[in-house]
């Protein structure tokens, strides 16, 4: 596996990781919105991408996992981060956020997430309430609503 950071190619990768967990998150595939922060992280440079090295039949990468970041005065964001459905459990999740806290984040803050409520289906099919608490986040305060309607919460952890 290789994480490295994404790329324009590599577009097409994030949309397919993102009609993945639409179920859980609402819609994103065809979201201007969301289009446009892809292409954003991209072009800043605070997008990662995990690979197998292999490659599909169009010759594209495998994805195995994206994700975005952003920071602002000492709090680091995780925006986005998803892994690949037949992926997960094979440690590309914690490769990116690895790579992520080394490439970007440059002094002590903190680092925040906004992933699934406890009462969220997608909270124990995801496990990322269990993954970021492995990687030392704690659950801290409700965050808005996602966009199906399902509950989210901040998780926090201190960097640097």
């Amino acid at each position: 596996m290789i994480v490295r950071l994404a790329g324009g190619q590599d577009f097409d990768g994030f949309l397919r990781l993102a009609s993945q967990v639409e179920h859980w998150f609402g819609p994103m595939v065809e979201e201007p919105g969301f289009r446009r922060a892809v292409r954003e992280h991209i072009r800043g440079r605070v997008a990662l991408v995990a690979v197998s090295g292999e490659r599909d039949g169009s010759g594209a990468e495998d994805l195995l996992g994206g994700l975005l970041f952003g920071a602002e005065a000492g709090t680091y964001h995780v925006h986005w981060l998803v892994v690949s459905e037949w992926a997960r459990g094979t440690g590309a999740g914690r490769a990116l956020m690895a790579e992520a806290t080394r490439r970007f984040v440059t002094g002590p803050g903190t680092m925040e997430v906004v992933t699934f409520g406890a009462d969220h289906p997608g909270a124990v099919a995801s496990g990322s309430r269990a993954f970021y608490e492995r990687l030392g986040f704690t659950a801290a305060e409700p965050a808005e609503p996602g966009p199906e309607g399902g509950t989210r919460q901040v998780y926090r952890r201190t960097v640097g």
